[in-house]
């Protein structure tokens, strides 16, 4: 086969969920599938870095596709162009969007409906851009591939969807989470939290990732358990940051709060390990991967008991109500009190993370593809 991939989020030291999800299924189906030709769309110079083996030939396609009124140009008009006399056999489109006008069959992964059920959190223009064009390309698309089973029935259902044209490919963490000695938790207490233990959270300081209600959880447990725990937050300034920001300059335990900003995958892996838990109270997620990642460390959790989240973690986290903080400083404490629980805790999210893995991910990549380049 000749496979195209749409990589634009492939970018050198600015990796985040898309960018992960493109490297670790496409670096390992590259190398596993040296008999099939990949084609690897970059709308930017790319790095030497991403292009994983000898069976991958990088492109260039311009102008760069980062806003609303720029993405029907690239999609519809450069790509398709650009793939024109190449004998494409399937094309991957990783991010929600896809090209209503070339022939080529295309697995578009969908990785959460979030816009619909939380339009609050995204900015008018492209809530607009998103409602009239994501049915467009869900009909258009010869698969979609999405990241759960909740994400898949949320798709069958505000769209109408035939079931049998949805795959499920999880998501995972990468290897680097793993647990750690006491030692190493020490030096990552020692170097972020003042000594303390800490709280996390990780994930782009937006509005529906729900830091506001966190902070208030974080308030109840200070002045609740006047403990020295520290709340470390780890992640990129997104959309609608600005009143979370606002809010946090006057907060009273502005002290015990750390914002570490994007961290490098192997220091937010000796972050996220060195954890006393994962604080996760998103309002709504299609799969979660710093819940995976936080288990796969050993790291008890505590998250959202909506959307995909108990899909994902099981029987290996603490819930709450996102929208209550009371619920999540109610488990905050519960935590905090009971060194048995979190011990169970952390012993199942070992468990629970077995489950997923970047080479069950590929590989279930692997086969929405060849239906694709094969359909019935």
């Amino acid at each position: 086969m000749r496979i195209a991939v749409n990589t634009i989020f492939l970018q050198k030291d600015k990796l985040e969920g898309y960018g992960y999800f493109v490297q670790e299924i496409f670096s390992r189906l590259a190398r596993q599938h040296p008999e099939h030709q990949f084609f690897f769309i970059f709308d930017r110079p790319y790095d030497e870095i991403f292009i994983f083996s000898a069976n991958v030939t990088p492109i260039v396609v311009s102008p760069a596709a980062r806003h609303a009124f720029s993405f029907k140009y690239w999609y519809d008009v450069k790509l398709p162009l650009a793939l024109s006399g190449l004998r494409i056999d399937v094309l991957v489109q990783p991010y929600g969007f896809c090209s209503l006008s070339t022939r080529i069959p295309q697995v578009l992964v969908v990785h959460d409906l979030a816009f619909l059920h939380y339009p609050r959190f995204i900015s008018r223009l492209h809530l607009y851009y998103y409602k009239l064009f994501t049915p467009r390309f869900i009909r258009k698309a010869t698969r979609v591939a999405t990241v759960s089973q909740f994400s898949r029935q949320d798709i069958i259902q505000q769209y109408q969807v035939d079931p049998g044209k949805i795959d499920v490919v999880y998501s995972a963490a990468k290897p680097v989470f793993q647990p750690v000695g006491e030692q190493e938790r020490q030096r990552s207490k020692d170097a972020r939290a003042g000594g303390n233990e800490y709280f996390l959270f990780t994930g782009g300081i937006h509005p529906r990732k729900n830091l506001f209600n966190l902070l208030k959880a974080f308030s109840v447990f200070k002045k609740k358990q006047r403990s020295s725990m520290k709340l470390l937050i780890a992640g990129r300034h997104a959309w609608g940051e600005e009143d979370t920001l606002k809010k946090l300059r006057s907060y009273r335990y502005r002290e015990d709060v750390v914002l570490l900003g994007y961290l490098p995958e192997k220091e937010l892996a000796e972050i996220t390990a060195g954890a006393y838990a994962l604080i996760f109270p998103s309002f709504f997620e299609g799969f979660g991967v710093p819940v995976v990642e936080a288990m796969q460390s050993g790291v008890p959790v505590i998250a959202s008991g909506n959307s995909s989240v108990p899909e994902i973690a099981g029987e290996a986290a603490l819930y709450a109500d996102p929208a209550r903080f009371e619920e999540i400083a109610e488990q905050m404490i519960r935590l905090y009190k009971d060194e048995t629980l979190r011990a169970s805790l952390a012993s199942k999210g070992l468990q629970q993370a077995a489950s997923f893995s970047w080479d069950r991910t590929a590989a279930l990549m692997w086969e929405s593809i060849a239906r694709a380049a094969t359909p019935a």
